[in-house]
C-alpha cells in the first residue's frame, strides 16, 4: 500500500513566510517527463483544483494532481538552505537514481 507523501514542518514554515496562502496559492508539486534521468519534478506556487491531493499545515497547502501522485508515494517534501541557496526538496524513496541538479530522477 502506498502513502501519499508527506511535508515536513520547515517546508509549511517557509510556505507562511512566502504567504502563499494569503495570495489564494498552493505549493504545486508535479511531475513530467523529462530531465536527464528520465523524469523531473516541477515545483511551483499555483492555485489548488478541485481533484488535487491537498496536504495542510500552518494554513498552507502542498498540492499534488493524481497524474503525480504514484510517483511521489511516500515521498518528504522540505525545505532546505545550504550554501548554494534555498529550495524546496523532494526525498523520493521511490526513484531509482537521480540528477546532481535535485530535480530530475528515475525509478
Amino acid at each position: 500500500m502506498q502513502l501519499p507523501p508527506k511535508v515536513t514542518e520547515r517546508a509549511f514554515e517557509r510556505l507562511a513566510e512566502i504567504g502563499a496562502a494569503s495570495q489564494g496559492q498552493a505549493l504545486r508539486i508535479a511531475v513530467e517527463g523529462g530531465g536527464c534521468s528520465g523524469f523531473q519534478y516541477q515545483i511551483e506556487l499555483d492555485a489548488p483544483a478541485a481533484e488535487d491531493l491537498v496536504l495542510e499545515g500552518n494554513g498552507e497547502k502542498v498540492v499534488v494532481d493524481s497524474v503525480s501522485l504514484p510517483f511521489l508515494a511516500d515521498a518528504v517534501i522540505d525545505f532546505t538552505e545550504e550554501l548554494i541557496g534555498a529550495r524546496f526538496v523532494i526525498n523520493n524513496p521511490n526513484a531509482t537514481a537521480s540528477c546532481g541538479c535535485g530535480t530530475s530522477f528515475s525509478m
